[in-house]
């Protein structure tokens, strides 16, 4: 076992016992990449940081069902995103789609030629919520479309449909947001 790993586990195993301080460290190790998870999924930082906040309280009620058989921060990462899904799942939304939401997009469109992370971000953000979360899920948090189709209750076809549009989507943006600064 890694040093990191062992340290890890002691924590993990103080806070099933309940101890404060090792909750701490767990929620100061993990919650940046677990509110970068929620926000990639919710789109919005205040629901995020309820997300955040709900999936450390159910991560530190189950703990007790952690079998260290993966890593923590997996374990974490796959229980916030079913945190995040259920929340959106409530909303009673139905997710738009892709072809939808943008029925004249071109399959040739050019790729940007510079790529910067908040000009995604914030091209991802203008993604209707069914390309979002298939593109944030593949892309971002490394799930196959079979996994995303179980997970969003979809056919397989459609999660790699939604991916492919989104991500078609996005270079659209970002080649507007381009040519406009040009």
């Amino acid at each position: 076992m890694a040093q990191k790993e062992i340290v890890h586990s002691k924590l993990i195993k103080d806070c099933i016992k309940g101890k404060s301080r090792a909750k701490y460290k767990l929620y100061e190790l993990y919650s940046q990449a677990m509110f970068n998870v929620c926000y990639r999924m919710m789109n919005n930082r205040e629901e995020a940081e309820d997300m955040l906040q709900e999936a450390f309280v159910l991560a530190f009620q189950k703990l007790d069902s952690f079998r260290f058989e993966s890593s923590f921060g997996h374990w974490l990462k796959r229980l916030t995103i079913n945190q995040c899904i259920n929340q959106i799942n409530k909303r009673k939304v139905d997710l738009i789609y892709c072809d939808d939401y943008y029925p004249n997009l071109s399959s040739d469109e050019e790729k940007p030629k510079e790529i910067n992370v908040s000009k995604i971000n914030e091209a991802m953000e203008q993604l209707p919520e069914g390309g979002r979360l298939v593109f944030s899920l593949y892309l971002l948090e490394g799930y196959d479309h079979s996994e995303i189709a179980e997970i969003l209750a979809i056919s397989e076809s459609t999660s790699k449909t939604q991916y492919m549009r989104a991500k078609r989507k996005i270079a659209s943006i970002l080649k507007t947001e381009e040519t406009l600064t040009e």
